[in-house]
């Protein structure tokens, strides 16, 4: 069992990157990649962790990237070890587009005559905010009944309260993580909401653009569309990877390195992507 697809307190997850590492070991985990949402903050202590822990370990990163389709889309970019300064610069600029659009959600939850200011909200996340934290703590305060609600009626796009998100396109995202030596993966491809033959059309021009792999198993994949993917990546020539999205409680019923139960990565999944990163080097 591994897990490519984890999130620590340096995104929206509320395990630390070396809580995470301590969990991987303790769920029995093969190997693990750390990817939080456009930020490396966490990697150095997971990768000193999981060095002491004897855990093999990848570095990674989640970014949120630009498009036109109906759904939306994630890109994964995976490296062998936690600096990778040709990243840093480009991710403390979306950071600091991040903290702004916070800002403006919190301005529009006021506006809403919702009481919530970025003080309260920082306490409340104990490490950088994201939406799921915004969600939660409209839970916590009885404004709405559960986090589904409160995406629905406020944060997801068109709701309420909602702000836009700087990003870069995909043809930047790919070129950013193949210009620092890393592998650049599309994350859960259900989520870009494409049909089979456009999906499969979109991956061949991602390929084009340098796209390296495909998250082939994922949380919220069904069998079917699992065994798609797996065509689709043999048919295009991309890695298969897999990972469960695990946040901790933001998102408490997804586990690590299982998802919702029925997740199961096989190893090989770790080590084709090591041996592709080893031979970027």
């Amino acid at each position: 069992m591994i897990d490519l697809h984890t999130h620590s307190t340096a995104s929206d997850g509320t395990f630390s990157p070396e809580e995470l590492i301590y969990l991987a070991k303790k769920e029995n985990l093969e190997a693990l990649a750390l990817t939080d949402h456009d930020t490396i903050d966490g990697l150095k202590p997971a990768y000193q962790i999981a060095i002491e822990e004897n855990l093999p370990f990848l570095c990674g990163v989640e970014i949120s990237i630009k498009f036109e389709g109906p759904g939306h889309f994630h890109l994964l970019g995976y490296f062998l070890e936690p600096k990778i300064p040709k990243l840093q610069d480009t991710l403390i600029r979306l950071k600091k587009a991040r903290e702004e659009r916070n800002k403006k959600i919190i301005e529009k939850l006021n506006a809403l005559g919702i009481e919530i200011t970025l003080e309260e909200l920082k306490k409340f996340a104990k490490g950088e905010i994201g939406r799921p934290h915004i969600a939660n703590l409209l839970v916590k305060k009885g404004i709405v009944k559960s986090f589904e609600e409160a995406f629905k009626k406020y944060l997801k796009k068109g709701a309420a309260a909602y702000a836009p998100k700087a990003l870069l396109s995909p043809e930047e995202g790919i070129k950013l993580i193949l210009e620092a030596k890393g592998v650049p993966v599309l994350a859960h491809p259900i989520t870009l909401k494409l049909n089979h033959l456009e999906l499969k059309n979109y991956l061949k021009k991602l390929k084009e653009f340098g796209l390296m792999g495909v998250e082939v198993y994922y949380t919220e994949h069904t069998p079917e569309f699992t065994k798609f993917l797996i065509e689709c990546a043999k048919d295009i020539g991309l890695l298969i990877t897999g990972g469960s999205d695990f946040h901790g409680e933001n998102k408490p019923n997804i586990k690590l390195g299982k998802g919702l139960g029925n997740l199961n990565i096989p190893f090989e999944c770790y080590e084709n992507l090591k041996k592709m990163l080893e031979k970027l080097k």
